[in-house]
């Protein structure tokens, strides 16, 4: 197996592409922790994943709280011995105009896609970097890392910050034989782009299949979403990837919907 005797921490993996990630690691040999706000539905994904005879872990992780990091962090390491693969994934979405745009909601994106893969990423070198071990830490950006979209200030923003954070721990982490990558998916059919399409059909005046026809797909070359197979196959490839020469680069899988 591709990844066998590595450890794979991926956050907000309880559900939708973390959870997809989480599932493809594991099935790749990896020791996986499946890390999420909600332990109850990680202990699930657990359950499903020992079921079919990979090795995994709960782990109660809220991203924005640096202590809570730190010792589920620890954890996976007390537990598995290493933490080889950083997938730092949770996140959220609100949808609303600048003007309209509560600073609660826009401080609680910042603080779970922007924080979160700070203090997620913090955490992890701290174990990375002990003996020049090394490991691949990789974010889940957007098309939206790349593009901006009405209504998605903050969401636009964090995405954008993740490129600035991976591209300077490809540089300060290769002395360490640790990189970086952040891999960018379009409109993938989660319940997070689920809530958005009856918000954007409103805040745009628009019906909801319309919403779907023309903001979500109308710049794909297929008129497809991207699926979580698309996401966790492009994470796969970077964590088995044998050497350095994609480190601080991001990989948009969209479906044409945005091209570098």
């Amino acid at each position: 197996m591709q990844l066998h005797g590595k450890v794979a921490l991926v956050t907000g993996a309880a559900s939708g592409i973390g959870k997809e990630i989480a599932d493809t690691l594991a099935a790749a040999g990896a020791a996986v922790a499946i890390a999420d706000i909600n332990l109850k539905a990680a202990q699930a994904v657990v359950d499903e994943l020992k079921l079919k005879g990979c090795q995994a872990m709960a782990v109660d992780f809220d991203v924005t709280d640096e202590a809570a990091v730190e010792r589920g962090t620890q954890l996976v390491v007390d537990t598995f011995g290493s933490v080889d693969i950083l997938v730092s994934n949770a996140g959220i979405q609100v949808v609303n105009p600048i003007d309209q745009f509560a600073y609660a909601d826009w401080k609680k994106v910042m603080a779970i896609h922007v924080d979160g893969a700070f203090l997620t990423t913090k955490a992890a070198l701290k174990h990375m970097y002990r003996d020049d071990r090394g490991g691949i830490v990789i974010y889940t950006g957007s098309v939206h890392s790349h593009e901006a979209s009405p209504l998605k200030s903050a969401y636009v923003t964090a995405k954008h910050g993740l490129l600035g954070l991976a591209r300077v721990l490809a540089k300060e982490g290769a002395r360490h034989n640790v990189r970086s990558h952040v891999v960018c998916p379009g409109f993938v059919r989660t319940p997070l782009v689920e809530k958005q399409i009856p918000e954007q059909a409103r805040e745009l005046g628009i019906p909801e299949d319309e919403v779907i026809k023309k903001v979500m797909l109308g710049n794909t070359v297929d008129g497809e979403f991207t699926t979580l197979q698309d996401v966790a196959q492009t994470v796969l490839f970077l964590a088995t990837f044998p050497t350095a020469a994609f480190t601080g680069q991001s990989f948009v899988v969209s479906h044409g919907w945005y091209m570098q």
